[in-house]
């Protein structure tokens, strides 16, 4: 299995646990740059105990072209150690041994970044009045970009053109020189220095109303691709809007205040109104209502809660009023949890993410060097014209940047995790999404995983009768003992039934329990116990065999005659693991079970359920060794479950599913997809979205490079403009983003 992600809180700035050394700086790159860097850079192997987690916000940091420039620049700076980078939310932690964060915040503010410390509150939202001032210079460029291209047509004088053209690059396009500029400082090809080039040189070849238009065309696009990734940043922290900012809870006089959920300590006695939404999670004291639980565990409907029910913060009572203990600090509530584990999955490169790095790394100076060529061979060599061959070398420095294509597989990636989340499904990484399609078998637990988990009461056969009552008698016995097949039992007799009192009761340790009634011995136990008194017979062996071969235990209701009754016993199998089954099955995959049960349950379980392969009696080392023997025969291997005892398998194969992750702390930090409730059925969900992901990855890809490769050939021929490929390389970069956001809608 991968690396497990543990779902701690963010840690606070300046908080002093030791940092994880792991690997060395990685080289430049970024978006639109010759690559990009891992989320988490270390440039000291021998982190000091000393060193301290300082967090910021850097509203300017939302793409590798920025990680990048940050990378290289506090790379440099004594005292820093290791760097945590959060694109998507554009948070940056970084690992140091400074007495303080100024000459962080001033190196990052040298390549005209503001880093805010997340401590000191949220970077505040841009101001209205600069808003409207920056939709007012944008629209002025685009009027004055128009002005010198008619002037142009229509054979206007050359200054008013040269006039027009420079007012509208001053009025869009200096942030793209000063990133550009910056950029080029620090040795870094990325969009904003390839595009400085470009329209600088397009204006020295006198090229006026096509250098004001590209640089126009550019700025406009980059402001639809920032909206649009917005959408894919927020699809996640959108969730935490969900949960009330207050709740209101019980003093000690008794009386109710309302205050900041927030301040709410674990303990305390919250209530909430029907139509309310939930502020923290907890446990009920009292009261009866349904819940919707969509936004945790993804159920389309609402659940019934009662006295000892769990809550979550983020879901909404429905019906009747409810108290309930607070479980968790808003802080560490499930929902918080599921957001920081998704935040950390989006800062996790996926397998498709790395290639894409490792190919622009490459192709960016590659094609950079092509255009320098263009520009000086033919007009050197093959006596072509200067001014046609550096127009054309322009050209390909604006197709040249792989900006499509390094943005699409992270947008992918995110937008997947959301539309996961959204179901009720946490995926731990990109990685695993991307895995889930290759897989072809599943292992599956039995209890709790096909199974509800608790035995129920299936058949009551009367062999004997009494005048006390054969039910009466062994549910009087039944109700001593704490074994669940006892309970099970105890709980099926009928309302009202007289119970006996039981003297000399005794347990009798893998056989039943005994007791007198009345002054006559009774004992209820299993086959084995029977054995012993022997009191079997032929006819009672065939009973038994029968039963059991249905995948139930059988227990025995006996006096010193034989066998009064027999029960049987079984833990049902839940309605929605026969249609999981069914769907795995549609998609290809093959099913297996594993359960420490008699293989004659194993065998009836899966029968009923239709599994394909079913093995009984293993421990926790057989279940690894089953996984093991699935490798061994060439299989892409997932396993499902829901306790300790499945831990190793878990761990073993390629991807460890959790079920019902919303009661379990250890199933959310430690599983590869957690199931946020009981349905199997999202497993094959799980699988579709998986496939739908690496459909939509190989769209984008093949989209970016045969846009890159199309336009190549077009520039060579000398038929493609400057704006032509702003219009390319812009429009690619804003299709794929688009089409990676269709998963939101899976």
């Amino acid at each position: 299995m991968g690396q497990i992600t543990r779902l701690t809180p963010v840690q606070d700035a300046h908080s002093h646990a030791h940092p994880a050394a792991s690997g060395h700086a990685h080289g430049h790159g970024g978006c639109c740059s010759a690559g990009a860097a891992p989320s988490e850079v270390v440039f000291d192997q021998a982190a000091s105990a000393e060193a301290r987690l300082s967090q910021f916000r850097i509203e300017a940091m939302d793409c590798p072209t920025e990680q990048t420039l940050i990378q290289d620049k506090l790379g440099k700076l004594a005292g820093v150690q290791k760097l945590e980078f959060n694109l998507i939310q554009r948070r940056l932690g970084v690992w140091h041994v400074l007495p303080d964060t100024a000459a962080i915040r001033d190196a990052i503010g040298a390549l005209g970044m503001d880093a805010q410390p997340l401590d000191a509150g949220a970077t505040p939202e841009p101001a209205a009045t600069a808003k409207k001032s920056g939709w007012k210079l944008l629209t002025l460029s685009g009027l004055t970009a128009l002005g010198a291209e008619l002037v142009h047509f229509s054979a206007g004088p050359e200054w008013l053109v040269a006039a027009l053209a420079l007012l509208s690059i001053l009025s869009c396009g200096l942030g793209t020189y000063k990133k550009g500029w910056i950029a080029l400082r620090n040795r870094n090809l990325n969009i904003n220095a390839l595009m400085s080039i470009a329209v600088t040189g397009a204006v020295l070849i006198g090229q006026w109303p096509e250098a004001a238009m590209v640089m126009f065309l550019f700025t406009v696009a980059e402001l639809i691709e920032a909206r649009s990734l917005d959408r894919a940043r927020n699809a996640i922290g959108g969730l935490m809007q969900l949960t009330p900012d207050r709740a209101t809870i019980r003093q000690a006089d008794g009386s109710w205040l309302e205050v900041e959920a927030e301040a709410v300590e674990p303990g305390a006695v919250v209530r909430v109104r029907p139509g309310e939404r939930i502020a923290l999670d907890g446990e009920v004291l009292s009261g009866q209502s349904t819940v919707d639980q969509a936004p945790i565990t993804g159920e389309s409907l609402p659940v019934e809660k009662g006295v000892g029910d769990k809550l979550f913060a983020g879901t909404i009572n429905q019906a009747g009023a409810l108290e309930f203990r607070v479980t968790a600090a808003a802080n560490q509530s499930t929902l918080a949890r599921i957001i920081h584990a998704v935040e950390e999955a989006q800062g996790a490169r996926a397998p498709t993410q790395r290639f894409v790095d490792r190919f622009s790394r490459i192709y960016t100076p590659a094609v950079f060097a092509i255009a320098l060529a263009v520009a000086v061979v033919a007009p050197l060599f093959f006596d072509g014209a200067w001014f046609d061959w550096i127009y054309r070398a322009l050209v390909l420095l604006v197709v040249a940047c792989p900006c499509a294509l390094v943005i699409s597989t992270p947008v992918t990636i995110v937008s997947g995790l959301a539309a996961a989340a959204r179901k009720g499904i946490l995926v731990k990484g990109g990685v695993y999404l991307e895995m889930g399609r290759q897989l072809d078998y599943l292992a599956l637990d039995k209890t709790g995983t096909l199974t509800h988990g608790k035995p129920v009461q299936t058949d009551c056969v009367v062999l004997q009768e009494r005048p006390e009552g054969v039910a009466a008698l062994a549910v009087s016995l039944a109700a001593r003992s704490d074994h669940p097949v006892s309970l099970a039992i105890a709980q099926a007799a009928e309302p009202g039934l007289a119970r006996h009192e039981v003297k000399d009761f005794e347990a009798l340790g893998g056989r039943g329990v005994a007791g007198r009634i009345d002054g006559r011995r009774y004992h209820l136990g299993n086959h084995r116990l029977v054995e012993e008194l022997g009191l079997c017979s032929p006819a009672l062996e065939a009973r038994l065999d029968a039963l059991e071969s249905q995948g139930k235990t059988v227990v025995l209701l006996l006096d010193e005659s034989g066998p009064l009754a027999l029960f049987a016993v079984a833990d049902t199998v839940k309605d929605s693991s026969r249609e999981a089954v069914a769907q795995l099955h549609e998609l290809g995959i093959k099913t297996l079970m594993l359960t420490g049960d008699n293989p004659h349950t194993a065998r009836a379980i899966a029968d009923q359920v239709g599994i394909d392969e079913a093995q009984g009696n293993l421990l926790p080392a057989d279940k690894l060794q089953a996984i093991e023997a699935l490798y061994g025969r060439q299989h892409r291997v997932g396993m499902v479950g829901d306790g300790i005892n499945d831990a190793p398998a878990l761990a073993r194969a390629e991807i460890g599913f959790a079920m019902a992750a919303a009661g379990t702390d250890t199933a959310i930090e430690t599983a590869d997809v957690a199931l946020m409730d009981d349905d199997l059925r999202k497993i094959p969900a799980f699988i579709r979205l998986s496939r739908q992901t690496a459909a939509v990855l190989r769209q984008n890809i093949a989209l970016a490079l045969l846009t890159k490769l199309l336009f190549l050939g077009i520039t060579f021929a000398g038929m493609a403009t400057m704006w032509m490929a702003v219009f390319a390389d812009m429009g690619v970069s804003l299709l794929v983003v688009f089409n990676g956001l269709r998963l939101l809608r899976a």
